[in-house]
């Protein structure tokens, strides 16, 4: 069995009186590919933040390689080494691309920061090959690219500093359907190459399908749902999870029955 690379365990946030992350469990096998599903206001995102470190839980555990990232890290050094540790990728790249600098020096700006006194130029160029840019993108600026562009940049950034875990918040969302599935197919061969893992954040169960291996399904906080990929999605256990794949639209796809097995839930 492939080691366990990330362990997420008994996670609960609270805002207020509500529990918005409300005893989350999971674990991520080393190069493997986890989806994480649910609609809005699930808790997907906020654990998320969690496991990426934005966010402090109010209980449980995050373990990336056998090292417990509990608190926060004292220390430049140990900040920039869970930085290092897990990486994410945004739903939108313009807003976490800094537009008054090029493609190049974005990317030399975060090698500078985690490999010091290094020259960097031949990493730059590797990381635009990886995710099938070139100097042209290099030298533009952020509104000079096209969104699928954006997004390989934000990808070969994160890939950058070598994370063992790419956490991805519906990072194919606002793209594109054909566009979508270029960057699906990138981050599969990179998954390949690079051996890193993968923690997809969606509502998209045509995303989960595609390329994950195993799913985590989300509901008001808490997991209702888990376990292999094509058995959740083809002999789904727990009712939300079958509302989920019913919602779907399809030839003879009713609304209004939707509706009525949504309030059902409650």
């Amino acid at each position: 069995m492939a080691e366990t690379v990330l362990a997420v365990s008994g996670l609960r946030k609270t805002y207020g009186a509500a529990p918005v992350v409300d005893d989350v469990s999971f674990t991520l096998a080393a190069g493997g590919a986890l989806g994480v599903v649910g609609e809005s206001g699930s808790g997907k995102t906020t654990t998320a933040r969690i496991v990426v470190g934005l966010e402090r839980a109010d209980a449980g555990t995050v373990t990336v390689g056998g090292h417990q990232r509990t608190g926060r890290p004292v220390g430049r050094a140990a900040r920039l080494r869970w930085a290092r540790e897990v990486q994410m990728v945004f739903q939108d790249p313009y807003l976490s691309l800094d537009p008054r600098i090029s493609v190049g020096d974005a990317l030399g700006e975060t090698l500078r920061l985690h490999f010091p006194g290094t020259d960097h130029k031949a990493r730059i160029t590797e990381l635009l090959d990886q995710v099938g840019l070139g100097g042209r993108e290099a030298t533009a600026l952020p509104h000079q690219l096209s969104g699928g562009q954006r997004q390989r940049v934000t990808i070969a950034r994160a890939l950058a500093v070598q994370p063992a875990v790419l956490v991805l918040d519906e990072a194919v969302a606002a793209l594109d359907v054909s566009v979508q599935a270029q960057i699906l197919n990138l981050l599969g061969d990179l998954r390949a190459q690079l051996g890193v893992g993968y923690v997809f954040i969606t509502h998209d169960l045509g995303v989960v399908r595609t390329v994950t291996d195993d799913v985590v399904v989300m509901r008001q906080g808490r997991v209702v749902e888990a376990g292999p990929t094509d058995r959740v999605l083809a002999e789904p256990e727990h009712p939300y999870t079958r509302l989920l794949l019913e919602s779907v639209p399809r030839p003879g796809w009713d609304p209004r029955r939707i509706a009525e097995a949504r309030r059902a839930l409650g």
